[in-house]
């Protein structure tokens, strides 16, 4: 009966500290971490970033084009998520400039949501590291034709080292604005 005892004991020792170096591991894991590095996979990057995004859709919804332009990169990308994309900082410029002018109304943004991040290293893949300001609002546009219209975006936009944007990636379903403007 001793024999027994001794030896189940032994299992139970043996298990615990086979259980504690897995949980060790998951936590390196989960964490974005290893032995080698002391920075984590990301971190919450300067609210400032927030006060820039909440400036740009000021500039937007008072139709200052020309202030909203100075927060972007001269080689800026400008993508949607249906796949088409604008290349430069005039190309945008000329593609909103005219949308602002000749097409919206009046457009709003309320309900806003803002998550200033900065990737220390990406976690597979081309992402690119940085500084990301991640948001989420909605939109309460009326066109020149008349139409009024309300939907969410969500939008991502990456900030080079002098703090421009160089890359936008947004997220929006724009058949119904396409819809409303009666185009394809």
């Amino acid at each position: 009966m001793r024999k027994i005892f001794v030896f189940a004991s032994g299992c139970v020792i043996l298990l615990a500290c086979n259980n504690q170096q897995k949980s060790e591991t998951d936590t390196k894991m989960a964490s974005g971490t290893d032995s080698s590095s002391t920075k984590p996979q990301s971190e919450f990057a300067d609210a400032r970033y927030t006060d820039m995004g909440k400036k740009m859709q000021a500039q937007f919804e008072s139709g200052d084009m020309d202030g909203w332009m100075i927060n972007f990169a001269d080689t800026a990308i400008y993508n949607w998520s249906a796949g088409d994309s604008l290349v430069g900082k005039k190309a945008i410029m000329d593609y909103w400039k005219n949308r602002r002018t000749n097409v919206i109304d009046s457009i709003k943004f309320t309900n806003d949501i803002w998550l200033p991040l900065k990737v220390n290293t990406p976690q597979r893949g081309p992402d690119v590291p940085g500084v990301w300001l991640l948001s989420w609002y909605q939109v309460n546009a009326k066109y020149k034709n008349g139409k009024k219209l309300g939907f969410w975006v969500h939008s991502d936009y990456h900030y080079n080292k002098d703090d421009k944007i160089d890359r936008v990636v947004q997220y929006i379903d724009r058949a119904p604005i396409n819809a409303a403007l009666g185009t394809k």
